[in-house]
């Protein structure tokens, strides 16, 4: 399963006059995919079951986030 829409992704480089090889979409896929990776393993690691968008931060790894959640309750 490809992590990118190809025709998305082109579309939006596109917009800017930038075309992009067969290569170049298979690197980003690629790129991509290694990042939602990370992404679950954050997940995983900082015990999140279900990721919400309150906790997309525990997602992109901003640790400080959760003193600034705290202070927010």
């Amino acid at each position: 399963m490809r992590t990118l829409t190809v025709t998305k992704v082109k579309r939006h480089f596109h917009r800017y006059g930038i075309q992009l090889s067969t290569k170049m979409i298979n690197i980003l896929d690629d790129h991509f995919a290694r990042e939602i990776d990370k992404m679950a393993r954050r997940c995983k690691e900082g015990n999140v079951k279900r990721l919400t968008p309150e906790l997309f931060w525990v997602a992109l790894g901003h640790l400080g986030s959760a003193a600034q959640a705290e202070r927010e309750e």
